[in-house]
């Protein structure tokens, strides 16, 4: 038997219930994990209300991301034994959990130099982040990105990775600790979200660097800055669209002078190349030192109902990754 969050109904995060469960047999190609802490993800709350496109069947556990120690391996696994250390790329039976069963190509290894709650920080951040920059934007040395929600962990993970690439970078978040971690992790300006001279202080930093404007904005929260964004750009810029809780009226005339674009982004539209891309610009990121997860807050697993609430709420705005312990 083990603990597991389960949904058996859609609805508000008073649906996410602690059971046990019986400990499943494994198929000859699956992994069992002992999961030391799993990642939330907003993704997370919207499949929870049953307003997401794509609906898990019930009663289902939720969560994407986790990390912890093999605990079994089914007779057919060969690339991973007992005992290894690993974070999750997803799972059969879902993270919010104290095991999970996975196929072997969704356990990867995690270094030493990590621990578990920044291991259950990787997959959906940084994959997110890698297939954002990479796959969509084609953002390249030397141009200048916006990050706006910087401080969350895809912010982060956009951060690290565009500072691995060579870019200039401008960071948002929307507290004081969020503006020092931007720039802890790497970003050359930070500015605060909030702040009435937002635009102003974007187009001055553009300025300082004799460009007029950005190249390319990574937007976690398209609803409410997506009209601004597009003023922002520079002449075949991009906004790639991360995160999105609603609709937003825009003017579709910013786009024509400079000839800029939309861009919308999907984890889920990954094909197995991609994601082995992905995997390996991770692995070697976190063995280097490059990538480094920031872990959040942290609760319980029997508080993931909260976990899923201040994830949406965020009262002193987003700073790092939000885990559950079992």
């Amino acid at each position: 038997m083990f603990s597991s969050i389960v949904v058996r109904e859609f609805g508000p995060s008073s649906v996410l219930k602690l059971e046990e469960i019986a400990t499943p047999i494994l198929e000859s190609t699956q992994v069992l994990v002992n999961i030391k802490a799993a990642g939330v993800n907003p993704v997370d709350t919207y499949i929870r209300t049953g307003t997401y496109p794509r609906k898990p069947n019930l009663p289902y556990t939720p969560g994407n991301d986790g990390a912890g120690v093999i605990e079994a391996v089914g007779d057919d696994v060969k690339n991973v034994k007992v005992g290894e250390r690993v974070y999750l790329s997803g799972s059969v039976t879902g993270t919010y959990a104290s095991k999970a069963v996975c196929k072997e190509s969704q356990v990867h290894p995690l270094p030493d130099n990590v621990s578990f709650e920044q291991g259950a920080a990787v997959w959906v951040p940084y994959a997110t982040a890698y297939r954002s920059i990479v796959h969509r934007a084609k953002a390249k040395e030397n141009e200048l990105v916006l990050i706006n929600g910087g401080s969350g962990a895809v912010g982060t993970g956009c951060i690290q990775l565009c500072k691995q690439f060579g870019m200039k970078i401008i960071a948002t978040a929307g507290s004081d600790d969020g503006l020092n971690q931007v720039i802890e992790q790497g970003a050359d300006k930070a500015i605060n979200h909030k702040s009435d001279t937002f635009m102003e202080e974007i187009k001055e930093y553009c300025q300082s660097i004799n460009k007029d404007g950005v190249d390319v904005i990574f937007e976690m929260l398209a609803n409410v800055n997506l009209d601004t964004d597009l003023q922002l750009l520079d002449r075949n810029g991009r906004v790639v669209i991360i995160g999105n809780r609603g609709t937003v009226e825009i003017n579709p005339r910013y786009t024509m002078g400079l000839e800029t674009s939309i861009m919308g982004m999907s984890l889920g539209s990954s094909t197995a190349e991609d994601i082995q891309e992905y995997a390996n610009a991770i692995q070697a990121g976190l063995s280097e030192g490059y990538l480094n997860p920031v872990v959040g807050e942290s609760f319980p697993l029997e508080k993931a109902n909260e976990a899923h609430d201040f994830i949406i709420e965020r009262p002193n705005g987003a700073k790092g990754k939000i885990t559950l312990c079992p």
